[in-house]
């Protein structure tokens, strides 16, 4: 007995130095260059194959095979893909969610080239580069890891890896070569994979699936390292092998018998569902204290093939095409009954990565159950439910199925970018090794066709009307307020729940649909082949249709159809592998071409078109004869931008110690402008011309507030007043707010400044709802609303804007004002005109995309949008970043119009001059605590003599 235990110690120490190695590689990789690479198993697979190929078809020395491979080939591999690929990604702003995609294509455009160059079967003559007995490979790894460890903190180098993992712009001000850092950390990552790759491919199946597959599972050890702790992965690798081979002694019965042979089997990879589903995730954009407060980063941008019109008569060619295939015969009939089912599977990829913009790599998980509870219900195997025909059977494994698509749907809530990434590919890879890989789930499985379609014309027709009423659905979830949320959801998480999305909610209705979606098709494509592959529903071919639908359109219905036509066809009219490496490599493009293909191609379609022109002669003879110039094609007009104010015109000026007395120059508006007020508890904006100043005093402004709201024939109850009550909160040892209170009254501003770390904006976020606090509470009206989330808070009469702007680029300027309106505290159909009118937004610009509209635009924009909810309570974070003085003074107008009209406003601002000309109420924040309060004009002459002070004190010692 105790020889088996050292026997299966040694074997575990073997499994856990190659994952160790491979721990190792990835945590390099991620710390030099913030990349996760996905495609260091198939960087593995490609040095191993090379080994073989050098030592056994040309009968190299095995020393001179793995020294070129190891040392020469695989660094070169690694300083290749940094310059070619990730440095390009770098120099846009190093976007994860880009960043993610291109490490996927690498992995498909591997593997692609790896069959169609050495085939897809399993090679077993691998050359053994170190023995089987573990203290070499031991010994390998520790030195590796001392070396890395004695590196990164002994040399300079080290410091400057240092330097660059902390904030690489800093690091590149400082003088260091971050690109030289980076190169370095690609170099060595692909010497540790091609290392791994050598030391396992005798011990495992080398073939282009199953050894990268293999070693994406050791990625656990990195994940519960936190990418960072090189001992930390050493010990959990080999921990996690010595463990899996103990557990091969184990021998239970009874029911649980295959599940927990399979567990133990496969320790690695519930280490990876544990670590990427548990543990705390990696790659996240956080906000506050780690909390995070929501942005774009992480989420896929939506390509230019969603911003480009579909070309007239596209639909028509597609059909068309579509319904070719119903003329052939044979084997090329049967091949084309795989499209229209994976078109089905790669809409659900539409539903969750296009519209959604949530990364999502366990889709072909979700399609292999909804082909493998089709057959069990189809020969009446399912637990529970008697035998039923094929079509119920397919039904009813989609109702079955959908609600799996939590399993990847509730990570999503808390997850983005790279750790939402790693959950989805946890979840596809727990599915395919404990499900489809198990004889007790796929053992005597037989699969037949619906009665009436057994035929393959007959059931393609079949197929295609399953298609067509998907490709109807989706296209609803395109459009209308759902489409409209799923746009907002995806451009700017925190901006969409700011309007009143239910992010959350929104989330897990995607994620379920998009699982509806890929059962259907995965039962759909089963029936075609007649069988059930679990090959065909591996993890490999989930990250070949995530990267193929990105790259072809991943908001585009016809980028699904162009997908799954290409993937199939490529594979069947050639060599297998073909697809794989057409995809990958359009998708290391990504960071050449950020918009896709689409956008390349168009934009040097458009370099090579020639304009006729006028030549300087012939536009005088126009000119002279009166006629008006040829307009422009439509893309080449500019966007239409705000009007500005001449270049003599008067500047506005604040006086900080009076603000009565502050002087703004009128608005440059229309010929007949007047203000456009927001009438509170009204059905929208009434249209009444507000002086700047004076401004009524605040008892004043309430009783003209409560006589307003009378004279429209509302509830004489005034609105709800939204107080804060002894917040406290800490994050990181670090107190940020220490016991603050305040309260917004209806009819007035109140402003909050301090210096820069004093907790504005964190007490910003909990009012807001983004920020929960750790004591105090947060009451409107009276109601506490300290747990409420944010979407739920706009819906009471909340709203907000952001310092950082958080317009949705890819809607119309009145699709964003819609956002708000359908989303806020009251849905009134002319709210959104009202808003538009108000923020001078009514002209041109309200049909143009936000993408690209200026900063003062886009400003007005968001303050359109919140208030198209018609909220009692408006919270503005430093509403004049990025704005002119003309524009600062439109908004003074506005907001004062807003406060004179019985909303309560308060904005945090760093603009002294500003606050002075806006406040009623002003609260001085300094390291957490209220140190001040009072009317603005009292406050701002105190600071100011404070401030003049010290200037004397420093300018005098």
């Amino acid at each position: 007995m105790a020889s088996l235990s050292y026997d299966l110690t040694l074997a575990g120490l073997s499994v856990g130095s190659a994952a160790a190695l491979t721990g190792i590689g990835l945590i390099v990789t991620h710390r030099a260059t913030g990349v996760l690479n996905f495609a260091h198993g198939a960087i593995a697979m490609i040095c191993a194959y090379l080994v073989r190929q050098f030592a056994v078809d040309w009968d190299w020395p095995l020393w001179l095979a793995a020294s070129v491979t190891l040392l020469v080939v695989a660094p070169a591999i690694g300083l290749l893909l940094e310059r070619a690929v990730f440095r390009p990604l770098a120099v846009l702003g190093g976007d994860p969610a880009q960043t993610l995609v291109a490490s996927i294509g690498l992995f498909v455009l591997l593997v692609g080239g790896a069959a169609l160059v050495w085939g897809g079967g399993a090679r077993a003559d691998a050359p053994v580069l170190v023995s089987a007995d573990p203290w070499g490979q031991l010994a390998v790894t520790l030195a590796l890891a001392l070396a890395v460890w004695a590196v990164t903190r002994w040399t300079r180098f080290g410091g400057e890896l240092r330097a660059v993992v902390d904030d690489r712009s800093l690091a590149v001000l400082g003088g260091i070569d971050a690109d030289r850092v980076a190169a370095a950390g690609w170099a060595f990552g692909a010497f540790t994979a091609g290392l791994t790759g050598v030391l396992l491919a005798p011990f495992v199946r080398l073939d282009p699936y199953g050894l990268p597959l293999l070693v994406m599972e050791v990625m656990a050890v990195a994940v519960a390292a936190g990418m960072r702790s090189l001992p930390v992965a050493v010990a959990v690798a080999l921990g996690l092998g010595v463990a899996q081979s103990q557990l091969t002694r184990l021998h239970p019965t009874g029911w649980a018998q295959p599940l927990l042979q399979a567990v133990g089997a496969n320790l690695f990879v519930v280490a990876l569902l544990i670590a990427a589903l548990v543990l705390p995730g990696i790659g996240g954009r956080t906000g506050i204290g780690g909390r995070g407060t929501g942005g774009t980063g992480d989420a896929l941008p939506r390509t230019a093939t969603a911003r480009i019109p579909t070309p007239p008569g596209a639909w028509i060619v597609a059909v068309v095409l579509f319904l070719i295939p119903l003329g052939f015969a044979g084997s090329d009939l049967t091949t084309s009954v795989q499209v229209p089912a994976l078109a089905v599977v790669l809409l659900s990829l539409v539903v969750v990565t296009g519209r959604g913009g949530q990364i999502s790599l366990g889709q072909a998980a979700y399609a292999g159950l909804g082909a493998l509870f089709t057959a069990l219900l189809a020969t009446g195997r399912f637990p529970g439910l008697p035998e039923l025909p094929y079509i119920p059977a397919l039904l009813t494994a989609v109702l079955l199925v959908a609600p799996l698509g939590l399993l990847t749907g509730w990570p999503a809530i808390s997850r983005h970018g790279l750790a939402l990434a790693l959950a989805t590919f946890a979840v596809g890879v727990g599915v395919s090794r404990f499900v489809f890989a198990q004889p007790y789930a796929t053992s005597g499985l037989t699969f037949g066709r619906p009665t009436g379609f057994g035929d393959d014309r007959a059931y393609y027709l079949l197929e295609l009307a399953l298609l067509g009423g998907a490709l109807l659905s989706v296209a609803a979830l395109r459009r209308g307020r759902a489409g409209r949320a799923l746009a907002a959801m995806r451009d700017h998480e925190a901006g969409a729940a700011a309007a009143g999305v239910p992010v959350r909610t929104l989330k897990l209705a995607a994620f379920v649909t998009g699982a509806a979606l890929a059962a259907l098709g995965g039962g759909m494509l089963a029936m075609g082949v007649r069988a059930f592959d679990p090959a065909a529903f591996d993890p490999v071919r989930g990250l070949l249709w995530f990267a193929a639908i990105v790259v072809l359109g991943a908001d585009s219905l016809l980028g699904a159809l162009v997908a799954a036509a290409l993937l199939v066809g490529l594979d069947a009219g050639t060599r297998g592998g073909v697809a794989a490496a057409a995809v990958g490599i359009l998708a290391v493009l990504v960071g050449r071409f950020p918009g896709g293909p689409y956008e390349a191609l168009r934009a040097t379609t458009a370099r090579l078109r020639r304009r006729p022109r006028l030549t300087p002669a012939g536009e005088a003879v126009r000119a002279h004869l009166g006629l008006c110039p040829r307009s422009r094609p439509a893309d080449s007009l500019p966007l239409p931008s705000p009007p500005q104010a001449p270049m003599n015109a008067p500047q506005p000026r604040y006086d900080p110690r009076g603000g009565d007395a502050a002087v703004c120059p009128p608005a440059v508006q229309q010929p007949d402008a007047t203000v456009r007020v927001y009438a509170q508890g009204a059905p929208g904006f009434s249209r009444t011309d507000i002086p700047p100043r004076p401004r009524p005093a605040p008892s004043t402004r309430q009783a003209q507030t409560q006589t307003q709201t009378q004279r429209r024939g509302t509830t004489t109850t005034p609105p709800p007043t939204l107080s804060a009550h002894h917040l406290t909160l800490t994050y990181d040892g670090f107190t940020a707010l220490r016991d603050v209170s305040l309260t917004l009254p209806p009819g007035r501003v109140t402003a909050v400044v301090g210096p820069n770390g004093a907790g504005k904006s964190t007490l910003f976020h909990c009012l807001a709802g983004t920020l929960r606090p750790d004591a105090g509470r947060v009451v409107f009206g009276e109601r506490a609303i300290t747990r409420l989330p944010a979407h739920a808070r706009t819906r009471l009469g909340v709203a907000r804007t952001f310092q950082q702007l958080a317009v949705f680029p890819s809607l119309t300027v009145t699709e964003n004002v819609r956002v708000g309106a359908e989303q806020g505290r009251v849905r009134d159909p002319g709210a959104v005109e009202r808003a538009l009118r108000l923020l001078g937004l009514d002209g041109d610009v309200r049909a143009a995309p936000a993408a690209g509209l200026p900063t003062g635009t886009l400003r007005r924009v968001e303050l359109a949008r919140a208030l198209a909810g018609q909220p009692h309570v408006l919270l503005l974070d430093e509403p004049a970043a990025g704005l002119d003085a003309t524009e600062v003074a439109a908004l003074v107008r506005v907001l004062g119009a807003l406060a004179a009209d019985g909303m309560a406003l308060l904005v945090v601002e760093h603009d002294l001059d500003l606050v002075a000309g806006l406040a009623d109420t002003v609260h001085v924040l300094t390291a957490g605590r209220i140190v001040a309060s009072g009317p603005a004009d009292q406050v701002l002459h105190t600071l100011d003599a404070e401030r003049g002070t010290r200037t004397r004190r420093t300018s005098h010692p």
